[in-house]
């Protein structure tokens, strides 16, 4: 009986382990229960069937740990979970492509760095490089890098 209670622990334990790797990552119960089960397997080895049993049992539980791991990970059991799909998608940037550098407008949003202005009757996002702009505040595209409108305030 004592065997069945700690082959029982030690599959428990390893089935507890394969979820917390594959299924629910993280620290969660899962990795808590593995690890009570694996230690409370060899803890009930060694005190009760012996030292020689308690280091057998700690010897089979790290083999089958690890060979558990081992044998899920070559198993195709993981490309049926695992995520395919590549994206494709792309920002639109057609609006910044009809910006040019000194085209006018006004700022639809507060610009606290980052906001939108409408240039050219299509509303985009730029980037303030006078520091903080206030809504309605007239602004003139100062250049454009990597997508990214830079704006300062219309002094005229």
């Amino acid at each position: 009986m004592d065997i069945f209670i700690i082959a029982v622990l030690i599959v428990a334990a390893v089935i507890l382990f394969l979820v917390e790797l594959f299924i629910i990552p993280g620290i969660s119960i899962a990795g808590f229960l593995a690890g009570g089960c694996i230690i409370y397997a060899n803890y009930y080895a060694f005190a009760n069937l012996g030292t020689t049993a308690g280091f057998i049992t700690l010897a089979i539980s790290a083999i089958t740990c690890v060979g558990s791991l081992v044998w899920f990970m070559r198993s195709k059991t993981l490309d049926k979970i695992a995520l395919k799909k590549n994206i494709t998608s792309k920002v639109d940037r057609s609006a910044e492509e009809k910006v040019k550098i000194g085209d006018t407008g006004t700022t639809t949003t507060r610009l606290a760095l980052i906001g939108y202005a409408e240039i050219n009757g299509d509303i985009v996002e730029v980037k303030s490089t006078d520091g903080f702009l206030n809504e309605k505040t007239p602004v003139i595209v100062n250049r454009i890098t990597d997508g990214v409108i830079l704006v300062e305030k219309n002094k005229s």
